[in-house]
């Protein structure tokens, strides 16, 4: 089953896409299941498209464009939304505007490519597993990011009113505080974004798990689902954590920072920490496959700090530190007692 991807989805909003992929981003688009991770690229593409207006100083006539689109694409035929149940609304309004913008790119009529193709695509910085990167934004701000992350960013920040970026796996921020007091935002998957003015914190959002942890500072987090969810304000040496299985429980709670950054050099801390957190940590830094031979393995609980720079020294220390058994195996690791 072919991959996709936000650069897929981009080859397909810019019509570059092939007859294969164009079928198989279609088909993903309108899958219940992919409804978050498809806003959160539909609200970076829109972020684009909104910076290439500005630049080319560009208006539209979107009411015409959208009934001159519901000709073209048939979004006439869906029933009305009144005719709709009340549970399925939500839905129906995200699969017409995903159907809205596949009309856009197949009529080739998007207002970005009027004139000419956007030359500005979204900045990307990625990491492989076992791999960090330091990246400096335009306002000074400093990102470091954990193994198999990915962060974005759009556009010029000068002039706006809030600074950007949309973060993938796990990252260390020092923002940077600007006499303006721009805002500064990241955006996640999880139905939740961090909004700061100045400060340092880690954003973990991978699986169906997201934390914030705040170091020093101050930061507000803020929900999609605001009639639910109030913003939460978080103090230094707090973490905020969700699960999509739960989106309702939010655990907000005192912690020990050190543990949640101490991936910036090549260490895990762990405090109490229950070993199926050490397996998914494993999982997400190196890419392995980890099997858990012993159930009563499972039970306990971890105290102690072990290198990340190797993997077989990791194992080694694991064995040591842990009284286990870590037998290392190309792609995959298996614990036993």
């Amino acid at each position: 089953m072919m991959e996709i991807n936000f650069e897929s989805y981009l080859r397909y909003v810019r019509g570059e896409a092939s007859l294969e992929e164009a079928k198989a981003v279609r088909a993903w688009l309108t899958q219940p299941a992919n409804e978050l991770v498809a806003q959160y690229w539909m609200s970076t593409y829109a972020s684009m498209a909104e910076s290439e207006a500005e630049r080319l100083g560009q208006t539209h006539d979107y009411d015409s464009m959208l009934a001159d689109l519901r000709t073209r694409i048939g979004l006439d035929v869906l029933s009305p939304e009144s005719d709709i149940p009340a549970a399925g609304r939500r839905w129906y309004r995200w699969a017409a505007a995903a159907v809205l913008t596949m009309g856009m790119a197949g009529a080739g009529s998007w207002w970005l490519y009027q004139q000419h193709q956007v030359t500005r695509l979204p900045v990307q910085y990625s990491t492989d597993y076992a791999q960090t990167r330091l990246v400096h934004l335009p306002d000074g701000s400093n990102v470091t990011l954990n193994a198999h992350s990915t962060l974005r960013y759009t556009g010029d920040w000068s002039g706006k009113a809030q600074r950007e970026v949309w973060l993938d796996g796990e990252a260390y921020f020092a923002v940077k505080h600007l006499p303006t007091h721009q805002r500064f935002v990241v955006h996640t998957t999880a139905g939740f974004k961090v909004e700061v003015l100045g400060t340092k914190f880690t954003v973990y959002r991978r699986q169906e798990q997201a934390r914030v942890v705040l170091l020093s500072g101050k930061v507000r987090v803020a929900f999609a689902d605001s009639s639910k969810r109030k913003p939460v304000i978080l103090k230094p040496g707090e973490l905020l954590q969700t699960s999509d299985k739960q989106p309702q429980q939010l655990l907000h709670k005192a912690v020990q920072t050190d543990a949640y950054a101490a991936w910036r050099n090549d260490k895990m801390v762990f405090n109490k920490t229950p070993l199926a957190e050490l397996v998914l940590r494993l999982r997400d830094t190196y890419g392995v496959k980890v099997t858990v031979k012993n159930p009563e393995l499972n039970e306990r609980k971890l105290t102690g700090t072990i290198p990340l720079s190797d993997l077989d020294l990791l194992c080694e220390t694991l064995e040591e530190t842990f009284h286990l058994q870590a037998e290392h195996h190309q792609n995959s690791i298996v614990l036993s007692n």
